[in-house]
Parts: structure tokens; C-alpha cells; sequence
């Protein structure tokens, strides 16, 4: 069985940019300790990428704060982090979930025993629209998160996607 890592969204400005915690600066020694637990080739990230017209999108007027906008510093994967993830297929996603990820890694299930394992930011945000789109598309694959590598917008909205993945049969 091969084991895949989905990191998710680990850009500045998820970390200690526009959209930045403390709970996300938090999780990155583990998220990189995680990714290098994993061969290269087994390794998949996410980046949360928007246009310079992010404030007129659906999206936008709903969260007003302009993040991730392609080209710009906090659009960028974390050095410490992307310098990790040299050899992973990484996505750039313009909305929460990555529908080319869930087509790949679903292409890839019908030719071998997959199992995959999700971590980053933001849990109740990309993290969990990532995971319900996998399960949907491979009901039948592995699915789990490390919640030790993972933050949400606010702790209590990081517990409560935790519970909504459980319901889900996403595990950790």
C-alpha cells in the first residue's frame, strides 16, 4: 500500500501573514517533521491561489482580506517548508478544495492501494473541503488528518472540523 501526504496550504500568509495565527505558527516544525517522514514522490500539496481581482470574487466579498494572490511574498509556500517539498506535485487551487488533486489521486487509487493522510491550514477551511473531496472520490481509500499539524481559524473552529471529518469517516 502506498501512503500519500496531502500538505495543504502552507503559505505565509496562512502562517504569519494577512490571514496568520499563532496556532498555525505553531504547527510547522511538526508539518515538516511529517513531510519528512514521507518519500518525496509521496508528497502532494495545495496552494490557496487567488487574482489581484480577490476582493470582486464570490470569495472575496464574503472574506475581505486580500491573501495568497499569485506572485505576491505571502502567496509563496514557506521556505523552510517548500524547500521540503522539492520532488511533490503541487496544486494551485483557486477556491477551498482542489478538484484536479481529488481526479489525480483517484486516477492513481484505481491502479494501486492508496492511503492518504492530510495536514495543514486552514483545518476548517482547506482542510476538510480537501478531505470530504477525496472521500467522496474514493469512498472506499484510507482517509486520515494529523491534528498536530493542523490549525483553524480559531481553535474551536479547528475542533469542529475535526468532528464534522470524524462524522465523515476521515480519522486520525
Amino acid at each position: 500500500m502506498r501512503k500519500i501526504l496531502i500538505v495543504i496550504d502552507m503559505q505565509n500568509d496562512f502562517i504569519d501573514g494577512s490571514l496568520g495565527t499563532r496556532e498555525a505558527q505553531a504547527i510547522v516544525e511538526k508539518v515538516k517533521d511529517k513531510i519528512r517522514s514521507y518519500p518525496p514522490e509521496n508528497v502532494f500539496a495545495t496552494m490557496d491561489t487567488h487574482e489581484a481581482n480577490y476582493l470582486q470574487t464570490q470569495e472575496g466579498r464574503n472574506l475581505p482580506v486580500e491573501h495568497c494572490i499569485r506572485g505576491t511574498e505571502g502567496w509563496k509556500i514557506r521556505p523552510d517548508i517548500e524547500e521540503l517539498l522539492t520532488g511533490a506535485r503541487i496544486y494551485e487551487k483557486p477556491t477551498f478544495g482542489s478538484m484536479t488533486l481529488a481526479e489525480d489521486l483517484k486516477a492513481l487509487a484505481e491502479k494501486e492501494e492508496l492511503e492518504l493522510e492530510l495536514i495543514g491550514l486552514c483545518t476548517d477551511i482547506c482542510v476538510v473541503s480537501n478531505a470530504l473531496l477525496l472521500k467522496a472520490a474514493m469512498p472506499e481509500v484510507k482517509i486520515s488528518v494529523d491534528p498536530a499539524c493542523m490549525a483553524g481559524v480559531t481553535p474551536e473552529s479547528h475542533e469542529a472540523a475535526l468532528v464534522t471529518m470524524k462524522a465523515c469517516q476521515v480519522g486520525w
